[in-house]
């Protein structure tokens, strides 16, 4: 099947034909679905932090910020703008001049408060010497989209969201790369004032971000009295997933080449998995608010990691109990409570003496942890807290999207549209064993949780096949902490319009 060409991308590309069987195999037979138990709720599964609580577990974070443990935000950035845009390559492709969509006519009603609206008429001015107003008054209304979103002007529909200006202040307008930088020394400053912070992006726009950062870098410093260290890093291609064709062949290029794809935000795990530090926080680029709200948002990551760091401790300390012997009957019960109550892992077996009780704790207790910001369903897209039965026939929960879900059935679906919650992407993790070493994440990825979906290449259907999401089956064997935090902390920006909303204002 495969030629000698082929068997040299996949060398180059560092992936065996052994990992190409299984994703060929996966397009031929499909991924098994998730058996649902029930949607995630305050009621069962999700955390609603009480006043004294919260004031214990945001010392516990302060108290963890004081010590030698490294700390770092990971910032998922390589999406492309042009989603974002949509609308306005609609417009450009129309047969009709002036505004004329509700959206449209919102864009350019409300033009002067985007915040690029400065660099947009100085781009004007140099490819037409007429500013936004001068064209809108003549009718130059494309004009004005050309100059914002293609290569002749400022590119927008073709950048990653992280390099657009989304926020206007008075010393300089904002992207998203320096709002996640101004928001990190808020909560994720360490003793030596130090803020890590790593974006994964693209390759062709790695350099771009270099220069944003060089050129940024050292004003943050001074006005945040803070230091950055910043790194990156690119979708390794080793994740990339072969394209097969409508009859699950290899698809293969005019020019006879197999084509691979993108694995999605799913493949990021490698990246994840590279980096050494004890907490990483993950957030997504465009969800980020002007420094008006930032410390409503810091409040509640630093309580995201309070909890993390104190059922985590309370996980090693049990874990070192176990492991030493040192547990008789009660204290297996109240660990396995733990497990129950605290951590949602309902199990199914039987424990018929103690060394198998004992054995089950540490499997479940030995593994990495994650808290996840959950905020109230309100119709956005995205997925959604679940409890999910796991191949070891426990329950657990867990994010799902909706490709996760078997669409005959009817529990299942139930509960997916009713569900009280969603994931705003939202994570704290702690990737560190409880004697410090770091967990090897590739291998708590549940494989069986990928999906296919179908694309086009040069007017030929194909069929893609995504990883197990970054936050969903990537991170399924993970213990899971679900916690209630307000829709205030959500501000995502989806389309162009959404900067106009009060949040990025």
């Amino acid at each position: 099947m495969f030629t000698k060409e082929d068997l040299a991308l996949l060398q180059e590309k560092n992936i065996s034909q052994q990992q190409i069987d299984a994703q060929l195999n996966y397009f031929k037979n499909g991924f098994p679905f998730l058996n649902i138990v029930d949607a995630a709720s305050v009621e069962k599964g999700i955390l609603r932090v009480s006043n004294a609580e919260e004031k214990e577990y945001l010392t516990a974070w302060q108290d963890f910020l004081k010590t030698d443990k490294k700390v770092t935000k990971f910032v998922p950035a390589s999406g492309a703008a042009s989603r974002m845009f949509k609308d306005l390559f609609a417009f450009l492709d129309a047969d009709y001049n002036v505004p004329k969509t509700q959206f449209e006519k919102q864009f350019f009603d409300n033009i002067e408060l985007f915040a690029f609206y400065e660099a947009l008429s100085e781009s004007c001015r140099k490819s037409f010497e007429k500013s936004v107003a001068e064209l809108m008054q003549l009718g130059e209304y494309k004009s004005i989209v050309r100059n914002l979103l293609l290569p002749e002007g400022m590119n927008y529909g073709n950048l990653p969201k992280g390099l657009l200006l989304f926020h206007n202040y008075d010393e300089g307008n904002r992207t998203p790369v320096g709002e996640h930088l101004t928001e990190g020394t808020y909560y994720a400053k360490d003793k030596e004032r130090m803020v890590d912070t790593h974006f994964t992006v693209s390759e062709e726009h790695k350099d771009l971000f270099e220069l944003l950062v060089a050129a940024r870098k050292m004003g943050y410093e001074l006005k945040l009295d803070a230091k950055f260290k910043i790194s990156y890093s690119v979708q390794k291609p080793s994740t990339d997933t072969i394209a097969v064709d409508m009859n699950n062949n290899p698809f293969r290029e005019d020019d006879g080449a197999l084509l691979f794809r993108p694995g999605g935000h799913g493949a990021l795990i490698e990246n994840l998995n590279d980096i050494d530090s004890d907490i990483i926080f993950i957030k997504n680029i465009d969800n980020v608010v002007p420094d008006r709200l930032k410390e409503n948002e810091a409040h509640y990551k630093k309580l995201l990691a309070g909890i993390l760091v104190v059922m985590q401790q309370r996980a090693f300390e049990y874990l070192k109990e176990l492991i030493a012997g040192e547990c008789n009957s009660n204290k297996l019960q109240e660990i396995l409570k733990f497990t129950e109550n605290e951590l949602c892992i309902a199990s199914n077996k039987f424990f018929s003496d103690d060394e198998k009780l004992k054995n089950y704790l540490i499997s479940k207790l030995d593994r990495p942890f994650r808290v996840c910001g959950m905020v109230k369903n309100v119709g956005e897209p995205g997925g959604g807290p679940f409890i999910v039965e796991n191949p070891d026939g426990t329950a657990s929960l867990q994010i799902l999207e909706s490709s996760q879900i078997d669409k005959n059935d009817t529990k299942a679906i139930d509960a997916f549209k009713h569900g009280s919650h969603f994931n705003p992407v939202d994570l704290i993790c702690g990737v560190k064993n409880h004697k410090g070493d770091k967990f090897d994440l590739t291998k708590y990825v549940d494989k069986n949780t990928g999906f296919i979906s179908q694309k086009s290449k040069n007017g030929k259907e194909l069929k893609a096949l995504e990883l197990p999401g970054l936050w969903n089956g990537a991170m399924s064997d993970w213990n899971t902490i679900f916690v209630e935090v307000p829709i205030s902390t959500f501000n995502p920006v989806k389309t162009v319009i959404d900067l106009l909303r009060t949040e990025h204002q």
